[in-house]
């Protein structure tokens, strides 16, 4: 995956700063110890340039996380095609890798999508395919579908 891994441009900077400002208004932990519901941020930026943000919604049923909550947000304000997405934790936990669930989401939604997240060399971008190598591919309309090497990232 090293490979997949580029270096952060100023809009992938501003990306996170939105996060990060939104999860710094939003969260309702009073400290980084303390439980809460709303413990992450994230944003997204649509094809069109647009920044579109989220805050988690924790819960014992599996609330949705941050990244879902912006892509929500996002489609709820017409944008269609989304470039980017971070996640960024509160009391300046800082970026965090998106979940196995938010992956497969990412990557049936939102083929191409750059994911920001953290790597022994600091936060790079990464296509959403280079994150679940040989993954299955899904569709609204058919379900499960056929291995597509296409798809993948080696």
């Amino acid at each position: 995956m090293t490979s997949a891994l580029h270096a952060l441009t100023d809009a992938d900077r501003e990306l996170i700063d939105a996060a990060r400002a939104t999860i710094d208004a939003g969260t309702d932990a009073a400290t980084a110890e303390a439980p809460g519901v709303h413990t992450m941020g994230a944003a997204v930026r649509d094809a069109s340039g647009r920044i579109h943000v989220g805050v988690n919604l924790a819960h014992f049923t599996g609330g949705p996380c941050a990244e879902l909550v912006a892509l929500g947000a996002a489609r709820a304000n017409g944008a269609r095609r989304i470039e980017s997405i971070v996640a960024v934790g509160n009391h300046g936990r800082g970026v965090v890798g998106p979940c196995g669930r938010d992956r497969q989401i990412l990557f049936d939604h939102h083929p191409g999508i750059r994911v920001l997240l953290p790597t022994a060399d600091g936060v790079r971008a990464a296509p959403i395919e280079a994150l679940l190598p040989l993954a299955a591919v899904w569709t609204v309309d058919g379900g499960t579908q056929p291995y597509d090497p296409a798809r993948v990232t080696s």
